[in-house]
């Protein structure tokens, strides 16, 4: 794991240039608002005319999985898209499920071949997960995606304000 980093910065995953980055999308898969709808409007048509696609063959993705579509404008080769758990209470499953949205993006992405995927905090907007459960449970799924992927040797959060940045810091101590 020597060769592998995991990285927590500040700023906006749509100008990220790892290989891939990872959507907090809506089971629709057809964008949204948040961190969903900027990944949608600055890659273009061509994410969201593969997500039709994939939702025609399957139909809505289920909490915890991921697919991958093209990347359209951006500059990283693939978006990795997610759906975390709805906040409820903490008692219905939701550290389980939101673990894994991050064990099977960096899964998925190992075995597309990219070496760096960037992560913003699923399911801490509209979804209500608090923050600091959510870093507490996303650190560590990642860690551990991380030490058992054979290409993935980057795994980088990306948090768009203070408060998530500070939670996710603190998290990491």
């Amino acid at each position: 794991m020597s060769d592998r980093r995991l990285e927590i910065v500040r700023g906006d995953l749509t100008r990220e240039t790892t290989d891939a980055i990872v959507n907090a999308a809506n089971s629709s898969l057809l964008g949204g608002g948040g961190v969903d709808g900027a990944i949608h409007r600055a890659g273009g048509s061509a994410i969201l005319e593969a997500c039709r696609v994939i939702r025609a063959a399957q139909g809505p993705l289920p909490a915890g999985e991921v697919v991958a579509t093209p990347a359209g404008r951006l500059a990283v080769k693939h978006v990795l898209h997610t759906v975390g758990p709805v906040w409820q209470d903490g008692e219905h499953g939701e550290a389980e499920t939101l673990a894994a949205c991050y064990r099977n993006a960096i899964e998925l992405a190992d075995t597309l071949g990219p070496a760096s995927v960037s992560f913003p905090s699923i399911s801490t907007g509209a979804f209500g997960y608090p923050v600091e459960d959510a870093a507490r449970v996303a650190l560590p799924a990642a860690r551990h995606a991380l030490a058992h992927a054979k290409n993935v040797v980057l795994v980088r959060f990306v948090l768009f304000d203070d408060v998530t940045h500070r939670a996710y810091l603190q998290a990491e101590r």
